[in-house]
Protein backbone atom coordinates (compact mmCIF):
# COMPACT_ATOMS: atom_id res chain seq x y z
CA UNK A 1 0.00 0.00 0.00
CA UNK A 2 1.44 3.41 -0.86
CA UNK A 3 0.70 6.43 0.50
CA UNK A 4 0.74 9.62 -0.48
CA UNK A 5 1.35 13.20 1.00
CA UNK A 6 -1.07 15.45 0.36
CA UNK A 7 1.79 18.60 1.17
CA UNK A 8 -0.63 19.80 3.71
CA UNK A 9 1.46 20.15 6.99
CA UNK A 10 -0.64 19.17 10.27
CA UNK A 11 0.58 20.07 13.54
CA UNK A 12 -0.80 18.08 16.07
CA UNK A 13 0.84 20.16 19.14
CA UNK A 14 -1.21 22.07 22.02
CA UNK A 15 1.93 24.57 22.28
CA UNK A 16 1.03 27.97 22.60
CA UNK A 17 4.53 29.22 22.42
CA UNK A 18 5.08 32.55 20.78
CA UNK A 19 1.09 33.62 21.64
CA UNK A 20 -0.08 35.94 23.90
CA UNK A 21 -3.37 35.24 25.72
CA UNK A 22 -5.62 37.67 27.23
CA UNK A 23 -7.40 35.73 30.02
CA UNK A 24 -10.41 38.30 31.27
CA UNK A 25 -11.21 37.38 35.22
CA UNK A 26 -8.35 35.24 35.04
CA UNK A 27 -7.73 34.95 38.74
CA UNK A 28 -10.86 33.20 40.11
CA UNK A 29 -11.57 29.99 41.01
CA UNK A 30 -11.61 28.29 37.32
CA UNK A 31 -10.03 31.54 35.87
CA UNK A 32 -6.88 30.95 37.80
CA UNK A 33 -6.35 27.55 36.53
CA UNK A 34 -7.09 28.47 33.18
CA UNK A 35 -4.35 31.58 33.60
CA UNK A 36 -1.72 28.64 34.69
CA UNK A 37 -2.69 26.50 32.23
CA UNK A 38 -2.15 28.57 29.41
CA UNK A 39 0.99 30.23 30.45
CA UNK A 40 2.38 26.32 30.86
CA UNK A 41 1.61 25.81 27.32
CA UNK A 42 4.09 28.78 26.77
CA UNK A 43 1.75 31.51 25.72
CA UNK A 44 2.04 35.28 27.50
CA UNK A 45 -0.85 34.97 30.44
CA UNK A 46 -2.45 38.44 30.84
CA UNK A 47 -4.49 38.37 33.87
CA UNK A 48 -7.16 40.87 34.05
CA UNK A 49 -10.19 41.36 36.25
CA UNK A 50 -11.68 44.11 38.69
CA UNK A 51 -9.30 43.52 41.59
CA UNK A 52 -6.17 44.54 39.82
CA UNK A 53 -3.90 42.94 43.49
CA UNK A 54 -5.16 39.41 42.86
CA UNK A 55 -4.51 40.00 38.75
CA UNK A 56 -0.88 41.06 39.77
CA UNK A 57 -0.65 38.96 42.85
CA UNK A 58 -1.01 35.34 40.60
CA UNK A 59 1.10 37.04 37.61
CA UNK A 60 3.82 37.42 40.07
CA UNK A 61 3.18 33.95 41.15
CA UNK A 62 3.76 32.17 37.68
CA UNK A 63 6.37 34.70 36.54
CA UNK A 64 8.41 33.36 39.66
CA UNK A 65 7.65 29.77 38.22
CA UNK A 66 9.28 31.15 34.94
CA UNK A 67 6.27 31.62 32.82
CA UNK A 68 5.28 34.96 30.90
CA UNK A 69 2.93 36.59 32.40
CA UNK A 70 1.10 40.26 33.54
CA UNK A 71 -1.73 41.33 35.62
CA UNK A 72 -4.38 43.95 34.84
CA UNK A 73 -7.30 45.92 36.58
CA UNK A 74 -10.52 46.05 34.39
CA UNK A 75 -13.73 46.26 34.95
CA UNK A 76 -15.57 44.42 32.67
CA UNK A 77 -18.74 46.03 32.84
CA UNK A 78 -17.29 49.56 31.24
CA UNK A 79 -17.16 49.45 27.51
CA UNK A 80 -13.88 52.30 27.91
CA UNK A 81 -12.17 50.12 30.20
CA UNK A 82 -12.37 46.96 27.86
CA UNK A 83 -11.38 48.77 24.68
CA UNK A 84 -8.34 50.58 26.62
CA UNK A 85 -7.49 47.07 27.56
CA UNK A 86 -7.33 45.70 24.80
CA UNK A 87 -5.07 48.55 22.96
CA UNK A 88 -2.80 48.03 26.39
CA UNK A 89 -2.35 44.53 25.74
CA UNK A 90 -1.85 45.23 22.03
CA UNK A 91 0.61 47.83 22.33
CA UNK A 92 2.33 46.74 24.72
CA UNK A 93 3.17 43.27 23.58
CA UNK A 94 1.94 43.52 20.41
CA UNK A 95 -0.90 41.09 19.82
CA UNK A 96 -4.00 39.44 21.54
CA UNK A 97 -3.87 35.72 19.58
CA UNK A 98 -6.08 34.40 22.57
CA UNK A 99 -8.84 35.84 24.42
CA UNK A 100 -10.15 33.88 27.37
CA UNK A 101 -13.42 35.56 28.40
CA UNK A 102 -14.17 33.97 32.43
CA UNK A 103 -16.08 36.97 33.66
CA UNK A 104 -19.76 36.66 34.67
CA UNK A 105 -22.31 37.46 37.21
CA UNK A 106 -25.26 35.61 38.97
CA UNK A 107 -27.94 36.85 41.30
CA UNK A 108 -29.98 34.27 42.44
CA UNK A 109 -33.38 35.35 43.04
CA UNK A 110 -36.99 33.24 41.77
CA UNK A 111 -38.78 34.47 39.17
CA UNK A 112 -41.84 36.21 41.20
CA UNK A 113 -38.98 38.41 42.89
CA UNK A 114 -36.33 38.99 39.95
CA UNK A 115 -35.51 42.43 40.50
CA UNK A 116 -34.34 45.67 37.32
CA UNK A 117 -31.46 46.26 39.14
CA UNK A 118 -30.39 42.65 39.52
CA UNK A 119 -30.86 41.70 35.89
CA UNK A 120 -29.29 44.32 34.57
CA UNK A 121 -26.23 43.87 36.67
CA UNK A 122 -26.09 40.13 36.01
CA UNK A 123 -26.87 41.02 32.08
CA UNK A 124 -23.70 43.67 32.27
CA UNK A 125 -21.26 41.82 33.65
CA UNK A 126 -22.01 38.63 31.61
CA UNK A 127 -23.69 38.75 28.22
CA UNK A 128 -22.97 42.72 27.79
CA UNK A 129 -19.06 42.49 29.06
CA UNK A 130 -18.35 39.07 26.54
CA UNK A 131 -19.97 41.18 23.30
CA UNK A 132 -17.71 44.07 24.07
CA UNK A 133 -14.59 41.57 24.79
CA UNK A 134 -15.28 40.39 21.64
CA UNK A 135 -15.41 43.05 19.83
CA UNK A 136 -12.56 44.86 21.86
CA UNK A 137 -9.57 42.24 20.75
CA UNK A 138 -11.23 40.93 17.26
CA UNK A 139 -10.61 44.50 16.08
CA UNK A 140 -6.83 44.08 16.99
CA UNK A 141 -7.13 40.06 16.08
CA UNK A 142 -8.36 41.42 12.52
CA UNK A 143 -5.85 44.46 11.92
CA UNK A 144 -3.07 42.17 12.30
CA UNK A 145 -4.26 39.56 10.10
CA UNK A 146 -2.70 36.33 11.34
CA UNK A 147 -5.85 34.77 12.92
CA UNK A 148 -6.82 33.72 16.50
CA UNK A 149 -8.79 32.24 18.43
CA UNK A 150 -11.59 33.67 21.68
CA UNK A 151 -13.13 31.24 24.05
CA UNK A 152 -15.76 31.91 26.17
CA UNK A 153 -16.94 30.15 29.35
CA UNK A 154 -20.42 29.41 29.33
CA UNK A 155 -22.71 26.87 31.64
CA UNK A 156 -24.75 23.95 31.16
CA UNK A 157 -26.77 27.15 31.91
CA UNK A 158 -26.89 28.12 28.26
CA UNK A 159 -28.99 25.95 27.27
CA UNK A 160 -30.80 24.41 30.26
CA UNK A 161 -32.54 25.11 33.03
CA UNK A 162 -32.12 24.39 36.76
CA UNK A 163 -34.56 23.00 39.10
CA UNK A 164 -35.64 24.81 42.36
CA UNK A 165 -32.99 27.79 41.70
CA UNK A 166 -33.67 31.04 40.64
CA UNK A 167 -31.45 31.41 37.73
CA UNK A 168 -33.71 33.68 35.58
CA UNK A 169 -31.25 36.35 35.05
CA UNK A 170 -27.76 33.90 35.03
CA UNK A 171 -29.57 31.51 31.99
CA UNK A 172 -30.74 34.57 30.39
CA UNK A 173 -27.09 36.16 30.07
CA UNK A 174 -25.10 32.63 29.38
CA UNK A 175 -27.76 31.52 26.48
CA UNK A 176 -27.65 34.74 24.83
CA UNK A 177 -23.25 34.66 25.14
CA UNK A 178 -24.05 31.16 23.58
CA UNK A 179 -25.92 32.09 21.10
CA UNK A 180 -23.73 35.68 20.34
CA UNK A 181 -20.65 33.57 19.78
CA UNK A 182 -22.23 31.40 16.59
CA UNK A 183 -22.97 34.94 14.92
CA UNK A 184 -19.12 36.27 15.99
CA UNK A 185 -17.81 32.91 14.88
CA UNK A 186 -19.67 33.27 11.51
CA UNK A 187 -18.47 36.75 11.08
CA UNK A 188 -15.02 36.36 11.80
CA UNK A 189 -14.28 33.48 10.07
CA UNK A 190 -12.88 34.89 6.63
CA UNK A 191 -10.15 36.44 9.23
CA UNK A 192 -9.51 32.76 10.47
CA UNK A 193 -10.43 33.57 14.05
CA UNK A 194 -12.33 30.91 15.65
CA UNK A 195 -14.83 31.74 18.44
CA UNK A 196 -15.94 28.81 21.10
CA UNK A 197 -17.56 28.04 24.08
CA UNK A 198 -16.89 25.76 27.03
CA UNK A 199 -20.01 25.15 29.61
CA UNK A 200 -19.42 23.30 32.75
CA UNK A 201 -21.75 21.91 34.69
CA UNK A 202 -20.95 22.37 38.34
CA UNK A 203 -17.23 22.37 39.34
CA UNK A 204 -15.87 21.55 42.40
CA UNK A 205 -13.36 24.27 43.52
CA UNK A 206 -12.09 25.63 46.63
CA UNK A 207 -14.89 27.71 47.67
CA UNK A 208 -17.70 24.17 47.11
CA UNK A 209 -14.91 22.13 48.38
CA UNK A 210 -15.93 21.92 52.25
CA UNK A 211 -19.55 21.60 51.41
CA UNK A 212 -18.89 18.69 49.16
CA UNK A 213 -16.92 16.68 51.58
CA UNK A 214 -19.78 15.99 53.16
CA UNK A 215 -20.74 12.17 51.45
CA UNK A 216 -24.79 13.47 51.10
CA UNK A 217 -24.21 16.88 49.52
CA UNK A 218 -22.10 14.92 47.20
CA UNK A 219 -23.98 12.62 46.30
CA UNK A 220 -26.80 14.61 45.23
CA UNK A 221 -24.91 17.30 43.69
CA UNK A 222 -23.37 13.59 41.50
CA UNK A 223 -26.74 11.96 41.27
CA UNK A 224 -27.39 12.66 38.03
CA UNK A 225 -24.13 13.17 36.31
CA UNK A 226 -22.98 9.48 34.65
CA UNK A 227 -19.25 9.81 35.07
CA UNK A 228 -20.19 10.14 38.85
CA UNK A 229 -18.35 13.54 39.70
CA UNK A 230 -18.14 17.28 39.38
CA UNK A 231 -16.08 18.71 37.02
CA UNK A 232 -12.41 20.19 38.51
CA UNK A 233 -10.98 23.50 37.14
CA UNK A 234 -8.13 21.62 35.26
CA UNK A 235 -10.90 20.24 33.52
CA UNK A 236 -12.27 23.42 32.46
CA UNK A 237 -8.75 24.44 31.67
CA UNK A 238 -7.85 21.30 29.01
CA UNK A 239 -11.25 22.23 27.14
CA UNK A 240 -9.93 25.79 26.89
CA UNK A 241 -6.37 25.03 25.99
CA UNK A 242 -8.12 22.95 23.46
CA UNK A 243 -10.20 25.51 21.73
CA UNK A 244 -6.52 28.20 21.91
CA UNK A 245 -4.27 25.20 20.27
CA UNK A 246 -3.94 24.42 16.58
CA UNK A 247 -5.71 21.39 17.00
CA UNK A 248 -9.10 23.28 17.03
CA UNK A 249 -7.84 25.88 14.07
CA UNK A 250 -11.06 24.02 11.79
CA UNK A 251 -13.72 24.39 14.65
CA UNK A 252 -15.49 27.48 15.59
CA UNK A 253 -19.15 28.29 16.58
CA UNK A 254 -19.02 25.42 19.03
CA UNK A 255 -19.98 24.57 22.63
CA UNK A 256 -18.32 22.38 24.55
CA UNK A 257 -20.43 20.81 27.37
CA UNK A 258 -17.96 19.50 30.24
CA UNK A 259 -20.91 17.77 32.31
CA UNK A 260 -20.32 14.39 33.09
CA UNK A 261 -22.43 12.86 30.48
CA UNK A 262 -25.34 15.04 32.31
CA UNK A 263 -27.15 16.83 29.04
CA UNK A 264 -26.82 13.60 26.94
CA UNK A 265 -28.45 11.70 29.72
CA UNK A 266 -31.47 13.94 30.21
Amino acid sequence: MIIQSTGIEVQHSMSLRGKVALVVGGYGAIGSTISETLAIAGATSVIAGPNGDQARALAGKLSDRGHITDGLEVDASNIGAIRELADFVMQYYGSIDILVNCTGFNKEQPLLEVTEEAFDKVYSRTLRAGMFLSQAVAAHQVAVGRGGSQIHLLSVGSSFAFRDRGYSAFCAAKGGLAALLKQHATELAPHRITVNGVAPGRVRTHKNKKALDDPATFQRATADIPLGRLATPEDVAGAVHFFASSLSRFVTGQILYLDGGLTAST
